[in-house]
């Protein structure tokens, strides 16, 4: 029993909706601003990419951008849903004032603190899950809940992601100097770092029976999945790609298909010398055909850290809907390794029916799906 996504929404660095997001992409432009949220004149980049209207107030950053995508969708909700909740940092703004305000914590920044306000927004009656696996957290969390519809132990999960521009989270990646001061540019010759995004969203996975018996549409489905950690290093990925081909061949495993169904890729992509270096030796690990159109959509934008996941897999959605695969955005000039793999621009795929979407994040932990029209 495959997990049907019936419902999905976002607010990305393009504005509110997926068809916002999905048109910014395919322009390949980045959606890239100067912070003005803080100071960020000691980081290795001034550059972010931010959603139009979210700023430091009364209200934590993420709830900003989650109170309006949940609070459309709370009255199709049913109350017996499962809520998966996945972030890597939160209400971290919430910690980030205190400290700065010379104050104790009260804990209001804690991740449990979180769900339940998610949960109360939605109007469920479970206490939900909280899932933060690095930057693959969104993933692992789709994977949890397509495992639970297949299993049988659930009919409906709700998997809500989140992740905010915030001065911990500049902070950390300029420390590690994975910023690129000029914006991210993921698989080009002269990629120098990543560009910290922010985003929300959320996909609704259902049963095909429950699907049915509530008149809900099917957008897609949800049919292989594969998590793996190559325990390399603490924020460096495994050279050589096994950790992640490891993953992409567990997820072709679980949906029954052939690396040669898979007509497209939505890359993790980050802009960062190692990551697409070992993304693409990862592919031709698994794929060792002719190559497979492969994008990324993180030099639009930005790494959204743990809901990347999220709203990758919903362009992939739209991706396979619309029998387009987006361009690589910001891309300038093409790494030699790269050539063949992907574009700057947009390429048709009339007959495309089958997509993988992967990504990977701090500590080793790889994630793919496999997601069908």
């Amino acid at each position: 029993m495959n997990a049907i996504i019936v419902e999905c929404d976002v607010a990305t660095a393009w504005g509110w909706g997926v068809d916002a997001c999905w048109n910014g992409v395919l322009t390949g432009a980045p959606a890239f601003s100067l912070v003005e949220r803080f100071s960020a004149a000691a980081f290795q980049s001034r550059l972010a990419a931010q959603v139009p209207g979210v700023a430091p107030g009364d209200e934590s950053l993420v709830m900003q951008l989650l109170r309006p995508l949940l609070g459309r969708l709370a009255p199709r909700l049913p109350v017996d849903t499962l809520v998966l909740l996945a972030t890597t940092t939160g209400e971290v703004d919430r910690l980030e004032r205190a400290v700065l305000e010379g104050r104790p914590e009260d804990g209001a920044s804690r991740l449990s603190v979180l769900l339940g306000r998610v949960c109360r927004e939605c109007g469920v009656s479970g206490p939900g899950r909280t899932i933060s696996a690095a930057c693959a957290s969104s993933a692992a969390a789709v994977a949890q809940g397509a495992a639970l519809i297949r299993s049988g132990e659930r009919d409906a999960v709700l998997v809500v992601a989140c992740d905010a521009v915030t001065e911990f989270i500049m902070a950390g990646f300029s420390s590690l100097m994975a910023l690129d001061p000029d914006g991210a540019k993921p698989f080009d010759r002269n990629r120098r770092g990543l560009t910290v995004g922010e985003g929300a969203g959320y996909v609704l996975l259902m049963s095909g029976a429950r699907a049915t018996r509530e008149g809900r549409p099917r957008l897609a489905d949800v049919t292989g999945w594969g998590l793996s950690g190559d325990a390399n290093h603490m924020t460096g990925p495994s050279r050589d790609g096994d950790g992640l081909a490891a993953a992409i061949a567990k997820a072709l495993r679980t949906a029954g298909v052939t690396p040669g169904a898979i007509g497209a890729i939505c890359a993790h992509g980050t802009g960062t010398p190692y990551n697409d270096a070992m993304e693409l030796k990862a592919f031709r690990r698994v794929f060792t055909g002719a190559p497979v159109p492969v994008y990324s959509i993180k030099g639009s934008i930005g790494h959204t850290m743990g809901a990347a996941a999220l709203i990758e897999l919903v362009m992939t959605v739209k991706s396979l809907q619309q029998g387009v695969v987006p361009p690589s955005a910001n891309l300038r000039d093409v790494d030699p390794e790269a050539e063949g793999w992907v574009s700057p621009s947009a390429r048709q795929a009339a007959g495309l029916r089958v997509a993988l979407s992967t990504n990977s994040g701090f500590g080793g932990v790889n994630a793919a799906l496999v997601v069908t029209a």
